[in-house]
């Protein structure tokens, strides 16, 4: 039973909440609910002060009105409760999240001493609004990608945080809720380790490593092995027992093997050879590279819940494809080759989430009207045999059946108006191969194979109009293809060489996630690899986390 009543201005004077205090006997202040208005009125002066946007200063609000308290933090004595104390450690280690501590040090929110009154109701709310907060960061990132121009809906999702966080509070599981929100990836968990490694080798003092005026090979001399023998041992590539003795000149085993290790993490060719580029890599800064995993477990938390479906993903900065089945994203993957993705500056392959729907073999090749006006229109007036030579063909109408008409001036004239179209035969000459991945997207954005096979080989693989080249398309198929009835791989060779083109329906759709990370823990090898920031994504991510920082 209450005994007294002592009542605190109701306003607010600096930025501090001023609320009604309760005093029972035996019992330190307790702070007592407030009519909803008023209370919203306050809570809204405060985290104003604290510098919140409006949509935070009501999902705070939201908060207190669902728990129908003055306070959701603080213990009869005024103290922090165990939920607080705990929210207060995850703050302070936000950076192994790669997120900013500095955006959850709010006035109060890290003040232990039991305060009474103002101190104690803003408090409160500081340490709110900073939850949320955090819960936002972790759980969606602390840019939205629309903003950069990628085309991942997650922000347009339904999260209610508040809600979620007072019935956290309700349950006595705030910790556990709130952990929850980090991306349930076990690539991201595999960064967060690898995030803390470097940023503890970042303090390393390295010698630098010399530029090369021509390629060093195995059992050559070069003033740099120590440097390089010292900086793949900090980074985990050699063995230190293996490490060639202080002062050795000739380029030798077992460096060339850790070179060779080195460079296949950071998508050179594992030659063994240290040229320009593999200099450029060496010299690279670790704290560099520890930013370019921030990077990555920020895209990572844009990327939606892909729940129960079979995943296919491409990096595509690592020109790398790998396939899960459904459920199984942190087990190992059950498909892995290498891609080619759209050329940097003019033809970016987009960033974006998808379903694949169907398989089509021996497609045809409808010509975009961009490559029709920009490159064939222009060879086709240097070459009047190019349309024959190339297996294309000007079509009437839409769809396969589309009627074939003669290539003759007029043909050509409307070909360049777009009001006919370009096509090429399907076949082994083929631009898209001998198979054709659909997931309709706005950008008409595809995979599929190609008769240019002896690109793959190289280490640096951006080279088509946006859509993605696949190097092993047989494999994909029969994967795509599992659960369809009698889709085995004899039938998917027999249809690849077929007269005809032929469209298959996946047995289920398929999420197919186009993704972008310079950074990344490989699921096929568990090692860390980085790549070349090909279209500058992450010089465009740093500036936005910067401003929003």
């Amino acid at each position: 039973m209450l005994q007294s009543v002592t009542t605190c201005s109701s306003l607010v004077r600096g930025g501090l909440l001023l609320a009604m205090i309760v005093t029972a006997p035996g019992r330190g202040p307790v702070v007592a609910a407030q009519p909803a208005a008023a209370e919203a009125v306050r809570i809204t002066a405060v985290t104003r002060t604290l510098g919140a946007s409006a949509a935070e200063s009501d999902g705070v609000a939201r908060v207190y009105r669902a728990r129908a308290a003055a306070t959701v933090w603080t213990t009869p004595q005024g103290t922090l409760s165990d939920a607080a104390m705990a929210m207060t450690a995850r703050f302070e280690a936000a950076a192994t999240h790669g997120l900013d501590p500095a955006a959850y040090r709010l006035p109060g929110v890290l003040d232990r001493a039991a305060l009474a009154g103002d101190g104690l109701a803003a408090r409160d709310v500081a340490l709110t609004l900073a939850t949320l907060r955090y819960m936002r960061h972790l759980h969606l990132g602390r840019v939205d990608p629309r903003r950069l121009g990628l085309r991942l809906q997650v922000w347009d999702e339904p999260h209610d945080f508040p809600m979620l966080l007072a019935d956290a509070l309700g349950a006595g599981r705030v910790p556990a809720v709130v952990d929850g929100l980090a991306p349930p990836f076990a690539v991201y968990r595999a960064l967060m380790a690898a995030l803390a490694r470097y940023r503890a080798l970042a303090g390393e003092a390295l010698p630098p490593v010399p530029a090369v005026k021509t390629s060093v090979r195995a059992g050559q001399a070069w003033p740099g092995v120590d440097a390089v023998a010292r900086r793949l041992v900090v980074l985990g590539d050699l063995d230190p027992s293996a490490a060639p003795p202080p002062g050795t000149a000739i380029y030798g085993e077992p460096l060339v093997t850790a070179v060779r290790r080195f460079q296949a993490r950071h998508g050179l060719t594992p030659d063994g050879t240290i040229g320009a580029r593999t200099v450029a890599a060496l010299q690279v800064p670790v704290a560099a590279r520890a930013e370019q995993i921030v990077l990555a477990l920020e895209r990572l938390r844009w990327l939606p819940d892909l729940g129960p479906r079979r995943v296919v993903a491409v990096n595509i900065p690592m020109f790398r494809l790998w396939a899960w089945e459904a459920g199984q994203l942190d087990a190992p993957p059950v498909a892995t080759m290498e891609v080619i993705v759209g050329r940097a500056l003019r033809h970016e392959t987009p960033v974006f989430v998808e379903t694949l729907d169907h398989v089509i073999f021996r497609p045809y090749w409808n010509v975009p009207v961009s490559i029709v006006r920009n490159e064939v229109l222009p060879a086709l007036s240097r070459r009047p045999g190019y349309l024959a030579a190339q297996q294309m063909e000007i079509v009437r109408g839409p769809g396969d059946d589309a009627t074939v008409v003669p290539a003759t001036p007029e043909a050509i004239a409307a070909l360049a108006a777009g009001t006919l179209r370009l096509r090429q035969r399907p076949g082994p000459h083929n631009s898209l191969g001998l198979v054709k991945f659909v997931f309709p997207n706005s950008e008409s954005v595809y995979m599929h194979g190609t008769p240019a096979q002896g690109l793959f080989a190289r280490d640096r693989r951006d080279f088509s109009h946006g859509c993605i080249r696949v190097a092993d398309p047989p494999a994909l198929a029969a994967w795509a293809l599992t659960g369809v009835p009698g889709w085995t791989p004899a039938r998917i060779a027999a249809a690849m060489a077929a007269e005809s083109s032929e469209r298959v329906p996946v047995a289920a759709p398929i999420d197919v996630v186009l993704f972008y990370m310079t950074a990344s823990v490989g699921p096929d090898d568990d090692r860390l690899h980085f790549a070349e920031d090909i279209y500058g994504h992450d010089r465009t991510l740093a500036r936005a986390l910067a401003t929003a920082r």
